[in-house]
């Protein structure tokens, strides 16, 4: 007689848990770091923000790979922007990456040949 009540209550666990996580994706761009804690991706779809000083931050900022001096460009002291792909879960309604699960960095002439890429940076 209780079996009946239980299995109502056993259905809706399992399809809370298995509702599957938002998958991750490969992002390739221009990856720039402006300001303190201010990091954007630009790529062909357009302006991702990873964070924002003193608000937003995405998980996973210590997977942002680092880069190497002669391929990172210097905008601000030692701020500025390089090229590079990342493994991300996005939220494309609000153009956020959500979490970093890893990347690399790649040339600069990677991004700068890169047609979609040129008319973004």
């Amino acid at each position: 007689m209780k079996l009946k009540w239980l299995i109502p209550g056993i259905i809706s666990f399992f399809s809370i848990v298995v509702i599957p996580a938002k998958a991750a994706e490969t992002r390739c761009g221009w990856l720039q770091n402006p300001t303190p804690a201010n990091w954007y991706l630009k790529d062909k779809d357009g302006n991702w923000t990873i964070s924002v000083q003193g608000g937003y931050q995405a998980g996973g900022m210590d997977n942002i790979p680092p880069f190497k001096d002669d391929e990172y460009v210097k905008t601000n002291v030692n701020y500025g922007y390089g090229c590079a792909c990342l493994n991300v879960v996005t939220d494309r309604n609000r153009m956020r990456i959500t979490a970093i699960n890893g990347g690399e960095q790649l040339p600069l002439s990677t991004c700068r040949q890169d047609q979609k890429l040129l008319r973004i940076r």
